[in-house]
């Protein structure tokens, strides 16, 4: 189906897709809250048991990931400590707060890639990142200024958006590791990133769940496997073959699904300015493609 698209169409499309996927995991995370595993708990069974379902490759295939060498394990190390930094920053501060913070990636992604990798600032990706973070501010209706870190939860949030761009980076750099390794090892440091923070003193004072709430929440591996797996996998994918900055803003598609579900299964309002910064949003992911084309066209008019 996508056969005849350019490499750099179809590593879009699966950073795209990535996002949608991360645009669904308030689902199990919500029924894991449900059922009695809560607060940074739940984001440890979050990475925890897709770990375990990769540990039968991780055991067969653990030549190949040493082949691999350091390399992969900071790029394991960066991504598992952004989103596990991401997804505890909605625990502790509030979700507008953390979900703005967090989706600054793009921008910092653009500037580490300027200083490390020596990529050009073009005016399309500026551009792209002006109506990325305008959607954002529009759809969440932060119309009393940008909110600056003020409390712990939006250090998460900040620290997890730095991470990511490091993470980005050192995706774009790499040439031999394979989306396989790359997941198993974001996994394993992702978990022991959770695990870490459940564990501080930033996590306040909260009791590991009882084994049997635990058993209880087991079958949400299911969905937590066809949701997040993939999605990982083709972020891993797409992202070495991109611009970092480019790669953040695919993931915005994360705010506009992660909206639409919760109107439909959560009830959550969705009216015209939710429905205006999804647009912003999706024309941020479509400028990098539509740049050149459309000042062409201008030009030719002239």
């Amino acid at each position: 189906m996508f056969s005849g698209l350019s490499l750099k169409a179809r590593a879009s499309l699966a950073c795209a897709y990535s996002g949608v996927a991360w645009g669904l995991f308030w689902i199990p995370l919500r029924g894991m809250d449900s059922a009695g595993v809560t607060d940074a708990w739940a984001t440890v069974l979050f990475y925890g048991l897709p770990l375990i379902l990769f540990s039968p490759w991780i055991l067969v295939n653990w030549r190949r990931i040493a082949r691999c060498g350091w390399s992969l394990h900071f790029i394991g190390i960066a991504t598992g400590i952004s989103l596990a930094f991401y997804s505890n920053a909605l625990l502790y501060t509030e979700v507008v707060r953390g979900l703005v913070l967090y989706y600054t990636t793009p921008v910092w992604s653009l500037l580490l890639a300027r200083i490390v990798l020596g990529e050009i600032v073009t005016p399309a990706r500026v551009l792209a990142i002006l109506f990325g973070l305008a959607g954002m501010l529009v759809m969440f209706g932060v119309d009393l200024g940008y909110p600056w870190p003020e409390n712990i939860g939006d250090w998460m949030a900040l620290i997890g958006a730095l991470g990511w761009a490091v993470a980005a980076v050192l995706l774009r750099q790499d040439d031999g590791s394979r989306s396989m390794e790359i997941c198993s090892v974001y996994f394993l440091y992702g978990t022991i990133a959770a695990i870490l923070l459940a564990l501080s003193p930033m996590a306040g004072e909260i009791d590991f769940p009882d084994w049997s709430v635990v058993v209880e929440v087991l079958p949400w591996g299911i969905p937590i496997a066809i949701i997040v797996i993939p999605g990982a996998y083709a972020a891993f994918w797409g992202a070495p073959h991109l611009n970092p900055g480019v790669v953040g803003l695919l993931f915005m598609t994360e705010l506009s699904v992660g909206g639409f579900t919760a109107a439909i299964w959560a009830n959550e309002p969705v009216g015209l300015r939710e429905l205006t910064g999804m647009a912003l949003i999706t024309v941020a992911g479509l400028t990098e493609f539509l740049y050149a084309p459309i000042r062409n066209a201008l030009l030719r008019d002239k």
